[in-house]
């Protein structure tokens, strides 16, 4: 009895190939990262900004309440979300500098160097509502 063996083949990609094409990814990503580092810096900052600004409104909802600004980020119900050192997903820590009955500022600090060069990225906001970023990354 004899047995018929099948040859067909599958068309396919050979392990050579499939190199060669990652190779060529991986040089067009090193070319195209630099370019979208400042993005990736301006994306990460927008975090600083909104946190920011929910502290400009409580911040102004406790000066209606109470007449002043809170210089303690509990008393405003502020819970600044957990950083990346704390386990968490956050770049940034926030800190009330100064509070008075008139006015406020508020600081956001990076703790990632998002580009590695060095220099961490600050925002400010104050009782004008307008986040600025004050250290450039």
């Amino acid at each position: 009895m004899k047995t018929k063996h099948l040859s067909n083949k599958l068309p396919a990609y050979n392990l050579q190939e499939v190199l060669i094409v990652l190779c060529i990814i991986g040089i067009l990503l090193l070319l195209a990262l630099p370019n979208l580092m400042p993005l990736i810096t301006r994306t990460r900052s927008i975090e600083a900004q909104t946190q920011l600004k929910y502290i400009y409104n409580a911040q102004t909802s406790h000066r209606y309440m109470y007449s002043k600004y809170s210089a303690d980020l509990n008393a405003i119900d502020f819970e600044p979300p957990k950083t990346v050192n704390d386990g968490g997903n956050s770049n940034y820590v926030y800190e009330i500098l100064s509070a008075d009955n008139s006015s406020f500022k508020v600081r956001a600090t990076a703790i990632t160097d998002f580009d590695s060069d060095g220099i961490f990225n600050v925002w400010e906001i104050d009782e004008n509502g307008t986040p600025k970023q004050t250290v450039k990354d």
